[in-house]
């Protein structure tokens, strides 16, 4: 969330932030208004306890008043401070200058392109009809066992996305980040602090009521929080994870938006980076775009063509200050397609989850990025598509045939 103070002195700034990404900068307002009401009771709160620190042994009627008034008192301070807490979690996080204006994904900005998508001399497949004449991918049968928007992988497919996950955490781990293997199950409160659960967004989470437990949508929500109510040196800074996770999402309000195959299901596994900073945004952002260059070369290895769009005011989530995201070529969609986001949080989290980092300037609140190494399903969609053979078989990239075991997907017979 944002600093109250800071919130107070750049009003027209957050609500303008707040309108550009879609919502009501009303609540701006309410949030100054609140704080007034705070402010007013910790004067009289102030005020009462100075008067009670003057007074002599003989004054006990005045002091019997004066704690009978405080009683009173500070129990609406408690309950005026969880209020605007409340209102405080529903202002997003501000904008960097550059973030493009825009409604949604649509009016996302394309950055750059690389590679050319291949020229094919026959019909293509999709990922699922390529999957499904390889028995690689079964989609009908994980519908039976678990309902829609879930697939069984089978044969060299599972050993695909072990090749994918090797050779991605061996290459962040050659960069220094530190490799991590979370818990895919975080609490309620901890998944709040992460600011992703203001205005509907509880909707995409499978929530457990019963023990106030939800699945994560990413190693980031249990990643990050694991420093919670921590200080962290600065001579840790950047401190690099790398997780992998499965990943839950209910993917509500995409009824009927690419339901064919596994593009967009409700679990799915992914290597992706979380990582703090120290608190200034020259830094966090010069980190951003190592992040995102990560991305780009884990692609040009896999020989990938992919761009790499500016995400625009409407598409970014409430946490973020700036989001690339990197898309695949997807020959069958003959468009490029979601496969990595990278993103900018700031402090926003941190100061939710009480994160700090000590500098030679005092405490501050760490500021906090997350970026997708390697989506797997994604990606294999995107190697299933753009590696097809006229044959049916599917090649391996080569900077995974290693780690396979074998150099194509052959139809069984």
């Amino acid at each position: 969330m944002l600093d109250i103070n800071f919130v107070k002195e750049n009003q027209d700034l957050v609500k303008k932030g707040t309108k550009d990404k879609g919502y009501d900068s009303a609540i701006v307002d309410r949030v100054l208004k609140v704080n007034e009401a705070r402010r007013d009771l910790i004067g009289k709160i102030e005020t009462l306890r100075a008067e009670r620190n003057k007074l002599t042994k003989y004054d006990v009627e005045k002091g019997r008043k004066i704690k009978e008034d405080l009683r009173k008192i500070e129990p609406d301070l408690n309950a005026v401070e969880l209020e605007l807490k409340e209102l405080l979690y529903q202002i997003p996080n501000l904008l960097a200058e550059d973030v493009p204006k825009g409604k949604d994904s649509n009016d996302n900005v394309e950055i750059k392109k690389w590679g050319k998508p291949r020229k094919f001399d026959f019909k293509v497949k999709d990922h699922l009809e390529i999957g499904e004449m390889l028995d690689i991918i079964d989609v009908k049968r994980a519908a039976k066992v678990s309902g829609s928007r879930f697939a069984y992988f089978r044969n060299e497919t599972v050993l695909l996305e072990m090749a994918l996950i090797d050779f991605s955490m061996k290459a962040m781990i050659e960069k220094g980040f530190i490799p991590v293997l979370p818990p895919v199950i975080n609490k309620k409160e901890v998944e709040r602090g992460l600011g992703y659960a203001e205005h509907g967004g509880w909707d995409q989470a499978y929530l457990f009521e019963k023990d106030e437990v939800n699945f994560i949508s990413s190693s980031e929500h249990t990643i990050i929080p694991q420093h919670m109510d921590e200080i962290l040196d600065e001579k840790q800074m950047p401190l690099r994870y790398v997780g992998f996770s499965t990943c839950f999402r209910r993917e509500a309000g995409t009824y009927g938006k690419d339901t064919r195959g596994i593009l967009r299901v409700h679990q799915f596994d992914k290597v992706e980076m979380d990582v703090f900073t120290l608190p200034n945004v020259e830094i966090s952002d010069k980190e951003f775009l190592y992040l995102s260059s990560i991305q780009e070369e884990m692609m040009k290895k896999l020989e990938l063509p992919y761009r790499i769009v500016h995400c625009c005011t409407g598409d970014l989530p409430f946490p973020n200050r700036r989001m690339y995201d990197l898309e695949a070529w997807i020959p069958s969609q003959n468009h490029y397609r979601e496969t990595h986001s990278c993103s900018n949080c700031t402090d926003f989290q941190t100061r939710r989850l009480n994160i700090k980092v000590r500098t030679k300037d005092g405490l501050k609140y760490a500021h906090a990025l997350n970026a997708t190494v390697l989506a797997i399903g994604r990606t294999i969609i995107a190697i299933l598509e753009n590696y097809q053979q006229k044959d049916g078989t599917v090649e391996i990239p080569k900077v995974l045939q290693k780690y396979t075991g074998f150099k194509k997907i052959t139809p069984k017979r």
